[in-house]
């Protein structure tokens, strides 16, 4: 007859499940953040050495066909005044204009976007990218 205990196993957890889980949530957040981006429309922007980065009041885009967005609302550059007066009213301190423009694209415009920001006083910036 046999009195000795049988030896039992220690408890395991298996974590197999939660390594899946968290790859996954990782895999989410990742592709998300990659769409997080404040530039709305797409553009090729000139490539800079230094990387400034600007606090964005106000973001003014101008694509390769010379058509300019405030935000993601098409404004002819006629009516480029008015329109960031307006946005630039509702401003709680002093604004900030970022112009992101198309290197295809005529940067005649993008001055005077800088000029008009500069006139109705907002600081004015130029976006390069880093790369």
């Amino acid at each position: 007859m046999n009195l000795r205990k049988k030896l039992r196993d220690s408890a395991r957890v298996h974590t197999d499940a939660l390594n899946d889980i968290l790859f996954i949530l990782l895999l989410f957040f990742l592709i998300v953040s990659t769409l997080a981006n404040p530039n709305v429309i797409k553009v090729s922007a000139p490539r800079g050495k230094s990387d400034t980065q600007s606090k964005q009041t106000v973001v003014v885009s101008i694509d390769k066909n010379n058509q300019a967005y405030i935000g993601q609302k098409r404004i002819s550059l006629d009516d480029l005044e008015s329109e960031l007066q307006l946005v630039l009213s509702k401003a709680p301190e002093k604004p900030s204009v970022v112009v992101n423009a198309d290197t295809a694209g005529h940067w005649g415009d993008v001055y005077k976007v800088l000029q008009t920001a500069k006139k109705l006083g907002a600081t004015a910036v130029a976006s390069v990218s880093a790369n």
